[in-house]
């Protein structure tokens, strides 16, 4: 039997017992009965949470003594669990679960198997819905799935009964006055203030069993081709100028809105006898359930977009169509949302929407890319924002440092304001340093260069005045792709990047894909097992086992930068054969070309980026073919301390200015003297004034950082006596102080420079 089937059986029996006269109780006795029958599962049981505790209210198969005795803590046992994650169990084994708790009052020790989905209302878990049976086996699909179908129903007759905790209590209808300060992840940086303005309102679904199947259907059909209109005309209002990744991002968006798959999984659980309205629900939950599920943070991201599109089908179908988007920002005003898909944000006005604060998001998502675009700061994972903040609240979004500040009192806007004012001012002092060189004051030149991965970073090669891109980060483009990026789009974007940097060098790396930059469309197999990613088949390791992927990508570089410079340089490089490798496939691209009379670079510069510690020992073999080194300090950093720098017990725990990290690149510096070759940092390392202190102290003269640091690095360059800070490093490196970072810091201090 289907699943639809099997739920449509299910349900058919469910709206006999809901019609009835019998009072709730009555019911969900008659509830337990058909589920335990249909599913052939000796036990089925209904847990609801009162009074802040899931209580066991109805069962089969349990003892019915139990019933309203029975009582179990939000996260407690394997019934606890499913509700604090909203998430479904599917066991064989009940008691291998490292959450199982017996529970000796109902009996249920000879039961083995056991399955539970959460009962939701309002993105809120009401009960937990379980079956167990004797015999060790996991639940076939078919019937996890007429269970969830089954939840969503019995959601609305428990509400209706009044048989839960109200709408009012729990997390999320908090009722706070005073000031208070959270804290979230920085995603977009910049400073904003306005009043808080909820994204959309919760569309509540009132009828969950259709009447009409066939009615149904029609109803999403309809709504199907209204959002297709709404995408396609977003698509062409998007107001960015020419070109960029917003429009691939929109590109990706589309994709789902088309996707057959989505529309057949709604259809089937309209077949099973829901709404149009609770299938696409029930869809929703279904994918908010594997995006827990998602280690991937780029495949989960990519799921954020399919919730969004699944918000917009239920607002059409329901008639709900109104947004705070469609209603209009009245004044300066902050987003609050859960999540936000980039068409949804493409929706608001840029004159007054000042700032978003997401309860979700992440670095990759779509909706982050769009708000860089537009110069929106965005702080995420700002948890229960939607319970503690009030529409009209007062905020101040500090997007610097991933602080959110909700109904601030008179001292901190104050504050606030004058540190607006102060990055006002320090701003336009770093502006008007854009035209001017940063030589230091005994006259040695240090190159300031800027890292890019995306068409929309270029402007900031002339607001800043760097000297060029040290780094543009080519798998950006693979990252906001939902496929593989074909060569002609390749090659535009990297035509376009040369166009906009004109006589400035610009320094491609290869795709540095895999580890924490995995793409759904692209996985290696030893990727998939590898216990520590950052350390595995990742970068050029992973570009030369498809060597089609880095072929095409030589050729596009190649086909862009013809009667040009081009530099490119390969990351990760562990040993010179690699570096051997890379180059073989470029130069094999060039005598393809050449044979075909295309026209080609005026020159090519080789480069290596050293991550890795082992590359270091070699460079002597490496450099006579080298044009230029560039260390990429955040991943040597993890690499020689052995830290994953994602693991945030680690994060802060090794410092860059650490003796051994700075004498490992005093040595770099050394190897390199006497060579013709360019040795730079395009780590976050250099970007920071205190740090970029000691790195010009090496010897280092080529910086490549974030463009908001150009100017605070130019104007420490022009501070600073290199003989000197040369001098003062070799003194620290030879006899290291307990405190170096304090050390450096007086030292600084005391000459007038400032390195915050």
């Amino acid at each position: 039997m289907s699943a639809a089937a099997a739920a449509r059986s299910i349900l058919t029996q469910l709206h006999e017992v809901m019609a009835s006269r019998l009072h709730a109780q009555g019911k969900l006795n008659q509830v337990v009965d058909i589920i335990g029958e249909s599913l052939h599962s000796e036990v089925c049981s209904i847990y609801l949470l009162r009074e802040g505790l899931l209580e066991l209210f109805a069962t089969r198969g349990l003892n019915q003594a139990a019933v309203h005795v029975t009582k179990l803590a939000v996260g407690a046992g394997l019934t606890g669990t499913i509700a604090q994650n909203i998430e479904t169990l599917n066991l064989a084994e009940a008691a291998t679960h490292p959450e199982f708790q017996y529970r000796p009052e109902t009996g249920e020790e000879k039961f083995h198997s056991f399955a539970g989905v959460p009962i939701v209302r309002r993105e809120r878990a009401i009960g937990v819905l379980t079956v167990q049976h004797t015999e060790p086996r996991r639940y076939e699909e078919v019937e996890i799935e007429a269970l969830q179908t089954v939840a969503m129903v019995l959601a609305e007759l428990i509400h209706n009964a009044g048989l839960v905790d109200g709408e009012g209590t729990g997390e999320g209808a908090e009722h706070h006055s005073g000031q208070e300060v959270l804290g979230g992840l920085q995603l977009v940086k910049g400073l904003a203030c306005g009043q808080a303005v909820f994204h959309q309102p919760r569309i509540v679904i009132e009828q969950t069993v259709a009447e009409d199947i066939e009615a149904e259907r029609q109803r999403v059909y309809i709504a199907f081709d209204k959002m297709r209109e709404q995408i396609e005309q977003m698509s062409g209002q998007a107001e960015f100028g020419g070109g960029g990744e917003h429009e691939q991002v929109l590109e990706t968006y589309k994709m789902f809105a088309y996707d057959e798959g989505w529309s057949r999984r709604i259809n089937e659980a309209i077949d099973s006898g829901l709404t149009a309205e609770a299938a696409i629900e029930r869809v929703q939950q279904r994918t908010r359930m594997r995006m827990r599920e998602i280690q991937d943070p780029l495949l989960a991201d990519r799921m954020h977009d399919l919730e969004d599109l699944s918000n917009r089908l239920l607002r059409i179908v329901s008639g709900q169509l109104g947004t705070a988007a469609s209603v209009g920002l009245r004044g300066d005003s902050i987003l609050i949302a859960k999540n936000l898909g980039p068409a949804e944000l493409l929706e608001y006005d840029k004159r007054r929407l000042k700032g978003v604060v997401l309860e979700e998001g992440s670095l990759t998502a779509h909706v982050v890319i769009v708000a860089r675009a537009m110069g929106v700061p965005v702080i995420g994972r700002v948890r229960n924002a939607r319970g503690l903040i009030r529409e009209g609240d007062q905020l101040l979004l500090d997007g610097d440092h991933a602080q959110l500040t909700i109904r601030p009192g008179p001292g901190a806007v104050e504050a606030f304001e004058a540190r607006s004012a102060r990055n006002r001012e320090k701003q336009a002092a770093y502006a008007r340093l854009r035209d001017v060189e940063p030589f230091s004051r005994d006259g040695e030149r240090v190159e300031v260069m800027i890292n890019a991965g995306l068409r929309d970073d270029m402007p900031m090669l002339s607001l800043t005045g760097a000297d060029g891109i040290g780094l543009f980060r080519t798998e950006f483009q693979f990252l906001v792709s939902a496929t593989l990026p074909q060569r002609d789009r390749q090659t535009r974007l990297y035509r376009d990047v040369l166009d906009a940097a004109g006589d400035k060098p610009v320094i491609f790396r290869t795709v540095d894909i895999g580890g924490d930059k995995s793409l759904p469309y692209l996985r290696s197999e030893s990727s998939r097992e590898d216990e520590n990613p950052a350390m595995g088949w990742r970068a050029l390791r992973l570009a030369l086992e498809r060597e089609g992927l880095l072929k095409a990508q030589a050729r596009s570089l190649l086909e862009a930068a013809a009667g040009r410079t081009l530099s490119v340089m390969f990351p990760m490089v562990s040993e010179p054969w690699e570096f051997e490798a890379a180059r073989d496939v470029f130069e094999s691209q060039v005598a393809f070309l050449r044979r075909r009379k295309y026209k080609l670079p005026e020159a090519i510069r080789y480069g290596v980026m050293l991550e890795v510690p082992a590359l270091a020992e070699m460079l002597d073999q490496l450099m006579p073919r080298l044009s230029f080194i560039s260390v990429g300090t955040n991943d040597l950093t993890q690499f020689l301390f052995a830290a994953d720098r994602s693991n945030p017990k680690l994060a802060e725990r090794y410092d860059w200015l650490s003796p051994a990290i700075l004498r490992f690149l005093r040595r770099v510096v050394m190897a390199t003297v006497g060579q013709n070759v360019t040795l730079g940092v395009c780590g976050e390392m250099g970007g920071r004034r205190l740090e970029a202190m000691a790195l010009l102290g090496l010897g280092i003269r080529r910086l490549s950082i974030t463009p908001a640091a150009v100017g605070p690095i130019k104007e420490l360059v022009r501070k600073l006596d290199m003989a000197e800070i040369g001098a003062a490093m070799g003194g620290w490196l030879a006899n290291p102080p307990a405190d170096l970072r304090g050390t450096m810091h007086k030292w600084a201090i005391e000459r007038g420079i400032e390195v915050e």
